[in-house]
C-alpha cells in the first residue's frame, strides 16, 4: 500500500471521529384531550390540527418565556395596516386574531395576502372566528383558515372555531383556548356554551388540563365578551364567564366591541357567588392595582382596536367599575394591540397603540 493511500486513510478515520453525533429531539408532548368534543360527544378525541413545517422554533424545549400579540375587529384599511407594522415591531412569536377580519365578503385572500406581507407568510396569526365571518355574510372562516392555517405544533380541535394549543409544545409556559360562545354559523345557530353543554365541558377540560399538567399560565380568548361597557351586552354568556372565573383562569380576551377595556381582577369567593351582567358587586374585584397575584382572580381584557372603525365607551355603564382603563372613539382613541410576554413566574401585558395613537395601559401578574 502506497505511503498517498495510507495518509488517505488516516485522515479519513480521524476526521469521521471528530465529527459530533447526530442530536436526538426528545419526543412531543403529550396532549392532554378535553373529555368533549367541539358539538360532539363527550368521550371523543377532538381532531388535532397539524402545524405545516418550519414552527420549531415555537415549540423548542429551551424556551424561558412565550410573546404574543391579541386583536381583533380589523378589516383591510389603512389602520389595520398600522396595528400589523405595530406587530411587526414588537416582533411576537405569534398573534392570536380575535375575529372579525374584512367585514367584505370575497377579499379573504386579500387579508391573508395583507397580513402576510406585513409579518411573514409562515408567521403564526393564529385565528379564531368572529360574527361577521362565522356565516359567511362579510368573508368566511373556512377560507381564512384556507389562507392564514394553523402553524403551532399539538394544536387540539377545530382551528378556527374551537381549539387550544400549549406554547411552547414541549415544557409549556402557556396554554392558549380559543372559542366561539355567541356566534351564529351557517346553520343559523349559536353555539351553545351553557352551562353542562358538551362546549362548556370541553373548554371546562381545557383549562383543568393545564392545571394538571402544571403550565404555569391559562389564557382564553374568544370574539365576543361578557362584562363590557361598549355597545355589546354579555354575548359570551354568563355560564361560561362563571365558569372561567371560577377557574381563576389568568386571562380572558375577546374582540367584538373596537375599543380597549380591561378590568380589574376579579374572582368568585364569599359574597360574589355569581358574577351578573349588568349589575356591580364589590365582592368580586380582588385586586384593584396593575400587579396582581397569580390564582387570585381573572383578568378581562376586550383588545378590539385592530383597525376597524372604532366604538364609543359608556362612562356610565353600570359595569364600569369592574374596569381599570378603556379607550374607545370618546376617551382616548387608539388603534393597536395588546402585547403579552409569560415566564414561569410573570405574565406582562401592554396595549401598545398604533403611528398616531398615545394611549397605552399596562399590568401584571406574578407568582407569589
Amino acid at each position: 500500500m502506497t505511503a498517498t493511500v495510507l495518509l488517505t486513510l488516516f485522515l479519513t478515520s480521524f476526521l469521521t471521529g471528530c465529527m459530533p453525533a447526530t442530536t436526538q429531539l426528545p419526543p412531543a408532548a403529550t396532549q392532554l384531550s378535553p373529555a368533549a368534543t367541539p358539538g360532539g360527544s363527550e368521550t371523543a378525541t377532538p381532531p388535532v390540527t397539524p402545524a405545516p413545517s418550519g414552527t420549531a422554533g415555537v415549540s423548542a424545549a429551551a424556551i424561558q418565556s412565550v410573546h404574543f400579540t391579541a386583536q381583533g375587529d380589523i378589516g383591510v384599511g389603512k389602520d389595520a395596516k398600522r396595528v400589523l407594522d405595530t406587530i411587526a415591531g414588537l416582533k411576537p412569536q405569534l398573534n392570536l386574531a380575535l375575529g372579525d377580519f374584512t367585514y367584505q365578503a370575497g377579499i379573504e385572500k386579500e387579508f391573508c395576502a395583507m397580513v402576510a406581507e406585513k409579518l411573514g407568510a409562515d408567521f403564526p396569526y393564529e385565528l379564531v372566528t368572529g360574527n361577521h365571518e362565522s356565516d359567511g355574510h362579510d368573508g368566511d372562516i373556512r377560507n381564512f383558515v384556507q389562507c392564514l392555517p394553523n402553524r403551532l405544533p399539538g394544536l387540539t380541535g377545530e382551528y378556527g372555531t374551537q381549539w387550544y394549543v400549549d406554547v411552547p409544545q414541549q415544557n409549556p409556559l402557556v396554554r392558549i383556548i380559543m372559542v366561539s360562545p355567541g356566534i351564529k354559523f351557517h346553520d343559523g345557530n349559536t353555539l351553545d356554551y351553557s352551562k353542562n353543554s358538551p362546549r362548556w365541558r370541553w373548554t371546562a377540560a381545557a383549562v383543568d388540563g393545564a392545571e394538571s399538567q402544571k403550565i404555569p399560565w391559562t389564557v382564553v380568548g374568544m370574539h365576543t365578551p361578557c362584562l363590557s361597557i361598549g355597545k355589546y351586552d354579555c354575548l359570551a354568556g354568563d355560564d361560561l364567564t362563571n365558569m372561567l372565573m371560577e377557574k381563576k383562569v389568568d386571562l380572558v380576551l375577546s374582540g367584538h366591541n373596537h375599543s380597549y377595556q380591561r378590568t380589574h381582577q376579579l374572582s368568585l369567593r364569599e359574597g360574589c357567588t355569581a358574577l351578573v351582567p349588568g349589575r356591580f358587586s364589590e365582592a368580586c374585584i380582588t385586586d384593584s392595582d396593575e400587579a396582581m397575584v397569580k390564582g387570585a382572580g381573572t383578568v378581562f381584557a376586550t383588545s378590539g382596536l385592530g383597525g376597524a372603525g372604532l366604538h364609543q365607551v359608556k362612562e356610565d355603564d353600570s359595569e364600569i367599575r369592574y374596569f381599570a382603563a378603556w379607550s374607545g372613539q370618546n376617551r382616548r382613541a387608539a388603534f393597536g394591540t395588546l402585547d403579552v410576554t409569560a415566564t414561569p413566574d410573570r405574565l406582562d401585558a401592554t396595549f401598545v397603540p398604533a403611528k398616531g395613537s398615545s394611549f397605552r395601559d399596562s399590568f401584571i401578574i406574578e407568582k407569589k
